[in-house]
């Protein structure tokens, strides 16, 4: 069974694993304004490891459609008193595109790096290479395209010395891509897994405008559960080992019911 290693530690996934967002952002498309403050940020980061979540992951810049860009000293700005100061003891994981940004987040504590960028030249690798720290990789556009990207990021990672085990492959729901296209992208996910045996694929489409585009109605993120668990459970029937989720309780529990399934298990 396949493990993700980070800085300090290996998480096995043997089970599905949920990554709890939490965004320190006035602007998310989801749940912008709820965590900004570092108090509400630190109650909700408690509140995601109790609920189950294997990852803790911690965004300071939205990255929905016609965000506003924000320098690495603003982004660092709002992460640093949150990571700073969290007491939870499941891996953490900063989600960024700089990184400048990801070094100091790996300094105070983070143990993966969630690179969102799309981009395999920005300097992430090497950094995870020397840190030590877990890397997702986020294939942005069409996913068509996605074993090449994910072939040319292997490459890189060799060449920076940066292990296999440390990578996770992230199919870009979202980003870059039509709704079809994100469809698709859940979809091609078993040509991934059979691609990269070695590697866990994750699959983000929480709250997303996919989950209502697919469901044919017009309902805002936070009425998207219904949607994002069933795209969720689509793309972990197909081979995903991460779920990255708003509402972690909910994922956890759709996730050990799929599981269980999958083991052929009976409740006790």
């Amino acid at each position: 069974m396949q493990e993700f290693h980070y800085r300090g530690g290996a998480l096995s996934l043997t089970n599905t694993a949920v990554m709890g967002i939490l965004n320190v952002t006035p602007d998310s498309f989801s749940d912008g304004g709820r965590f900004d403050r570092p108090d509400a940020a630190l109650i909700r980061a408690a509140e995601i490891e109790r609920e189950g979540a294997a990852i803790l992951d911690i965004g300071g810049q939205s990255t929905r459609p016609g965000y506003t860009l924000l320098s690495p000293e603003e982004e660092w700005a709002r992460l640093c008193p949150v990571l700073t100061n969290l007491t939870v003891t499941i891996p953490v994981s900063v989600d960024t595109f700089y990184p400048a940004v990801a070094k100091r987040a790996i300094e105070a504590g983070a143990s993966i790096i969630n690179d969102v960028s799309g981009d395999l030249q920005n300097g992430m690798i090497p950094l995870a290479a020397a840190t030590g720290a877990g890397l997702i990789l986020l294939h942005a556009g069409d996913p068509q395209d996605a074993i090449a990207f994910f072939d040319e990021a292997l490459q890189e990672a060799a060449k920076a010395g940066l292990r296999e085990e440390q990578l996770c492959f992230d199919i870009g729901v979202g980003f870059g891509k039509t709704r079809e296209q994100d469809l698709e992208s859940i979809r091609n996910i078993p040509r991934l897994c059979q691609a990269y045996p070695t590697v866990p694929i994750l699959c983000g489409a929480s709250r997303k405008r996919v989950v209502a585009a697919a469901a044919g109605t017009t309902v805002p993120p936070v009425e998207r559960l219904g949607g994002t668990v069933a795209l969720h459970t689509a793309a972990q029937l197909s081979g995903a080992r991460i779920l990255r989720a708003h509402d972690v309780k909910e994922s956890v529990q759709a996730a050990t019911a799929i599981d269980s399934l999958m083991r052929g298990g009976q409740d006790a």
